[in-house]
């Protein structure tokens, strides 16, 4: 493993390995779950009304329960990021991923997709009126004491950033948006999630509540589940972590934290060589271990 840190609510924090910034991957769902939370709970978005015209409501699209396809399984997309080409345009992934035509109804499925969290980046920026970037700063990272992470959005925003095995990576391939900073401000960010400091308790209670995903039951999950940006599981032990997995072009990331009447602790591991179950048991050995 190439890199490992852990944060207490008591922010004593133990580190080891390498610190700098690197992709957050899928945890960006995290950020932006929060963020659009933090939005509800101010009255400006609504979690269970129908966004615009669309079928869905904003709990659905962060549950995965919307029916929105994905476009990870397009092999023309596989292939176009190895070749090193420029992302599509929204409107050409659209079309290529049939975003249009559900998989099933709202409410009646659950279907992991970045297409979903594509829609609430653009519900965040659409009712900010500000970039996607200075959103989730404003409203997640910073608050969190995550200073030194940002969105990237071209290949230069990543010439600071250890991507692992693959070079040449553009970020506009992670169409809800790709977060770099270091492990232990992912850390931070949930941490602040699990304490309370960003959300009510009522709101983050919501966050928490676990959809389970039987379906999915591999090592180290006992019991797997989602809930609004998070995954859910039971882990070895019988404790309920929270967190999320990212995976992508050349590394995997894996930030988990239980919270309880002694605090919230959090550990996140990222490597650029291990298989995510291995990435993820790391993340959680501390959390399993008293």
């Amino acid at each position: 493993m190439e890199a490992m840190c852990a944060i207490t609510l008591d922010h004593q924090v133990h580190s080891s390995g390498y610190l700098g910034r690197v992709p957050w991957w899928s945890f960006t769902k995290t950020v932006l779950a929060a963020a659009s939370l933090r939005l509800v709970e101010g009255g400006t978005l609504a979690l269970d009304a129908k966004v615009g015209e669309a079928p869905y409501t904003l709990r659905q699209l962060l549950q995965h329960e919307a029916g929105l396809p994905d476009y990870g399984g397009l092999n023309d997309y596989h292939q176009a990021v190895a070749r090193g080409d420029s992302p599509w345009s929204t409107e050409e992934l659209f079309e290529r991923a049939r975003a249009d035509h559900l998989l099933f109804a709202p409410g009646e499925g659950w279907a992991y997709s970045n297409i979903g969290y594509l829609k609430v980046g653009q519900l965040i920026t659409s009712v900010t009126g500000e970039a996607l970037d200075v959103s989730v700063r404003g409203l997640v990272l910073c608050p969190a004491g995550a200073n030194d992470a940002r969105l990237a959005s071209t290949p230069h925003d990543l010439a600071d950033v250890r991507m692992g095995s693959r070079g040449g990576y553009h970020p506009g391939w992670v169409y809800h948006g790709l977060i770099v900073g270091p492990l232990l401000d992912a850390a931070r960010v949930l941490r602040s999630l699990l304490a309370g400091d960003l959300l009510s308790a009522a709101v983050l209670t919501e966050m928490c509540r676990a959809r389970p995903l039987p379906q999915y039951r591999a090592p180290p999950w006992i019991e797997p589940g989602y809930g609004l940006g998070l995954m859910t599981p039971v882990v070895p032990g019988g404790r309920r972590v929270f967190g999320h997995t990212g995976e992508g072009a050349g590394s995997t990331i894996a930030i988990y934290g239980r919270s309880g009447l002694e605090g919230a602790l959090v550990a996140g591991a990222w490597s650029s060589r291990e298989a995510a179950a291995n990435v993820e048991a790391a993340s959680i050995e501390d959390l399993v271990a008293e």
